[in-house]
């Protein structure tokens, strides 16, 4: 309990920092940061959920936007509403690790070298992305920027994936504006408000369902549940839909 708390309160940087570290939202530049920002249509129904990337240490934001392909320097859906900048300070190499962690970095890194620096596991992992199919629920944005934490053994090698990333940068992620705000939860409650006058309890029951079945989704990932798990939501997610047609 006490390691989860200490990582906790490491996950943001001290307010006094090296001018190298330095946010400059106008040229979009977030050393050593995980970014969000919302995405269209999905944003709207549900606003915690959103697109993420990773920052090189120049700040250059790097996000896994489609099959095959990680941008660079252009981040897919807008520009950043949300960030968390990282402690590069807390992050361990492959020789800081234990005989397990080790073997988990084996297995996500390059044999032929070792993870020295924050770029070095961007670098990597861009690479390995750049050879991957795109698949919204099972291999995201998400997904890239929890491999490169991992290749970092950040908070314990195997720590991260698609369901406490999304929880951290909804808990803990700092706001980079009050107009990032409003973009982010206006187009909801926009939605929601026409959607009670036009639908009433038809869309408030649809909204709740595709909700339910969203965070289930993350929180099986939290848990490293088996895929059969999640196509047993993904069935509850159709039949209730059908149900309700």
């Amino acid at each position: 309990m006490e390691a989860n708390t200490d990582l906790d309160s490491d996950v943001m940087l001290p307010k006094t920092v090296p001018e190298s570290m330095q946010i400059n939202p106008r040229r979009a530049r977030f050393p050593c940061c995980i970014v969000w920002t919302p995405l269209p249509v999905l944003s709207w129904l549900v606003p915690v959920i959103g697109h993420i990337g990773i920052c090189r240490e120049d700040g250059v934001i790097l996000d896994f936007a489609g099959p095959n392909f990680v941008c660079v320097d252009n981040f897919a859906f807008g520009s950043v509403a949300r960030y968390i900048q990282i402690d590069k300070e807390k992050c361990c190499t492959s020789l800081c690790l234990d005989a397990h962690e080790s073997q988990f970095m084996n297995e996500q890194t390059d044999p032929e070298g070792e993870i020295i620096t924050w770029d070095d596991a961007v670098h990597k992992s861009t690479q390995e992305f750049q050879h991957r199919s795109y698949n919204l629920l099972t291999c995201n944005c998400h997904s890239f920027v929890a491999n490169n934490l991992n290749r970092l053994g950040y908070g314990g090698a195997g720590r991260w994936n698609v369901g406490n990333l999304a929880a951290v940068i909804f808990l803990k992620g700092r706001w980079v504006n009050k107009a990032s705000i409003v973009r982010s939860f206006l187009p909801f409650i926009l939605v929601f408000g026409l959607g009670l006058i036009l639908r009433a309890w038809t869309f408030l029951t649809c909204l709740a369902l595709f909700n339910v079945v969203l965070v289930g989704w993350f929180l099986l990932d939290f848990h490293d549940v088996h895929i059969v798990g999640k196509e047993i939501i993904l069935k509850a997610l159709l039949y209730g839909l059908s149900s309700i047609s």
